[in-house]
């Protein structure tokens, strides 16, 4: 496919090409061809540079604001990132009639997006090319729910875990945050990149499909502490403390599909997505004992009760002085503890918070993302213990579930889902 230079719409002059004359065109919709939006398209200013800030204002622009997360590599960015401060997580379902080929030419599309986008340029014909220019960390992550599969007829290369989940005894699920055919991961330090990079994706995805859900969260401000820390969810406690790092061989082991098809065993992963309503005026009236009785942590340090460091592994042996377990039978960390390096799963979680209820009740919450190598082997285990006898569920009700493929990278001269729907 040839190069080719889309100069973004800046005025009414007849060398002006908007976006939405080029999908309006034909050119990108379901039936269209892709015709000028190769993966090397370039969008430049008028005066041939790249982005279209002033330059005075890149250079004076701080440290993090210019940070970028390369693109392209064997895996998809915005896994083992360190999890920035922003997320959104944007569920679509397919327009009818989009089939494989069309599958093709939208992620072609998406994927030439994202590209610009986290190198801190402009996305194709993009009319808000400024806000691109400071990328912090920006990452896009994109996953092919169960759905794409029978709509492209590519049913025998579905994985054969990726399901919707079942429902469990805890559950209270709500339509308008589960299932989902097309997920889109949106990271990064800005919220203003985050909300810019939504807008571009979205509307090059409208002609293929429709926005299902979008569930947005966020973390600790990038520099409010080390990098690297264990965060703390909305209930106070640090969330992710027995985390696999990332990089380290137990890591691969846990995240990295080693089997089932071949387009996503080569650096692919699966996606667990929970939208977990926290019930905090509750939470509140308990006190510190409880909450720690509860979850098998101290609460100050997110040490196990039988140990004083956060990283000290928990001594689910230990009895107190009346002979019953220090960590209870029903305690958080003791449900979702597996003693198999293979059978973890690498936590990413955000918080959320919405707009209060009339009543000043607060609708608060994690957006709990899990990856592992397969959902089957390694979550659903770890749920159903968890839903049969975990004491936060005294205060946690999930009203969201979707479940993913995560797709591996791609090169430079590649789109994401190529070795699928090519």
């Amino acid at each position: 496919m040839d190069d080719t230079t889309v100069s973004p719409a800046d005025g009414a002059g007849a060398g002006a090409v908007s976006r939405r004359r080029l999908l309006a065109g034909g050119a990108l919709t379901v039936g269209g061809a892709l015709a000028g939006a190769g993966i090397g398209v370039a969008a430049t200013d008028g005066d041939g540079s790249a982005g279209s800030a002033p330059a005075a204002s890149r250079q004076q622009a701080p440290a993090y604001g210019t940070q970028r997360i390369a693109f392209h590599g064997r895996h998809q960015a915005g896994i083992a990132t360190p999890a920035q401060a922003h997320a959104v997580f944007l569920g679509f379902d397919l327009a009818k009639g989009v089939d494989r080929a069309a599958l093709g030419r939208m992620m072609r599309l998406l994927t030439d997006d994202a590209a610009r986008l986290t190198r801190g340029e402009p996305a194709l014909a993009d009319t808000e090319g400024e806000l691109a220019a400071l990328p912090a960390r920006l990452t896009v992550t994109f996953g092919f729910g169960p759905g794409l599969f029978t709509a492209a007829g590519l049913e025998h290369q579905r994985p054969a875990s990726l399901a919707p989940l079942p429902r469990f005894s805890i559950d209270r699920l709500q339509d308008r945050f589960c299932g989902g055919d097309l997920l889109v991961q949106i990271c990064a330090d800005d919220p203003l990149t985050v909300a810019h990079a939504q807008r571009m994706l979205i509307k090059d995805a409208r002609s293929f499909a429709r926005l299902r859900w979008a569930q947005r969260g966020f973390r600790r401000g990038r520099g409010v502490e080390d990098d690297g820390v264990t965060q703390r969810n909305l209930m106070g406690q640090l969330d992710g403390t027995a985390n696999p790092a990332p990089g380290g061989d137990v890591f691969a082991g846990a995240v990295w599909t080693d089997s089932g098809p071949a387009w996503l065993k080569d650096g692919g992963t699966t996606l667990v997505l929970r939208r977990v309503r926290i019930e905090l005026e509750t939470w509140d009236a308990a006190d510190t004992k409880a909450r720690e009785f509860t979850v098998g942590r101290r609460l100050a340090t997110g040490a196990p009760l039988t140990g004083k460091a956060e990283k000290d592994l928990p001594d689910f042996d230990a009895k107190n002085e009346l002979g019953f377990p220090v960590i209870a039978d029903q305690a958080h960390i003791r449900r979702a503890h597996v003693t198999d390096d293979r059978a973890r799963i690498f936590r990413r979680p955000y918080n959320y918070d919405d707009a209060p209820a009339a009543d000043g009740r607060p609708d608060t919450g994690l957006l709990f993302a899990s990856f592992q190598r397969d959902i089957g082997e390694q979550f659903l285990p770890i749920q159903r213990r968890l839903a049969a006898a975990d004491l936060l569920n005294q205060w946690t009700t999930p009203i969201g579930s979707a479940v993913f493929a995560i797709p591996p990278g791609c090169p430079p001269d590649g789109w994401i889902g190529q070795s699928l729907l090519e």
